[in-house]
């Protein structure tokens, strides 16, 4: 399955620190989205939306993986200043993101 989504930086400014942090992403991240089998994820950027790409065989596993994971409650809230966020009831911080529809693909 693909996976196309949309977030926004809270200002074109920030990109250079956004890519900063990605090109350093940290190892036990990666771990996280080896483990929720994500493959060929990219990002890409233009002004302040960010538009993001990526594979998988069970999107629920994928999606349940991350949310269990308190590694990516950690880089969600280190990506808080960069990212438009919002804070769940229980003080869980996440990134606004869009879902996007796949509108064409050709092999």
């Amino acid at each position: 399955m693909r996976v196309g989504f949309k977030l926004k930086l809270k200002n074109e400014h920030l990109q250079e620190e956004y890519k900063k942090r990605h090109d350093q992403l940290w190892p036990e991240m990666l771990e996280v989205l080896d483990k929720a089998e994500i493959k060929n994820y990219s990002i890409w950027n233009s002004g302040q939306d960010l538009f993001g790409y990526y594979e998988v065989e069970d999107l629920d596993y994928s999606n349940r993986v991350q949310a269990e994971s308190e590694i990516v409650a950690k880089w969600n809230v280190y990506m808080q200043d960069l990212l438009e966020s919002r804070v769940d009831d229980n003080g869980s911080v996440s990134p606004v993101k869009e879902a996007m529809d796949l509108m064409f693909y050709k092999k």
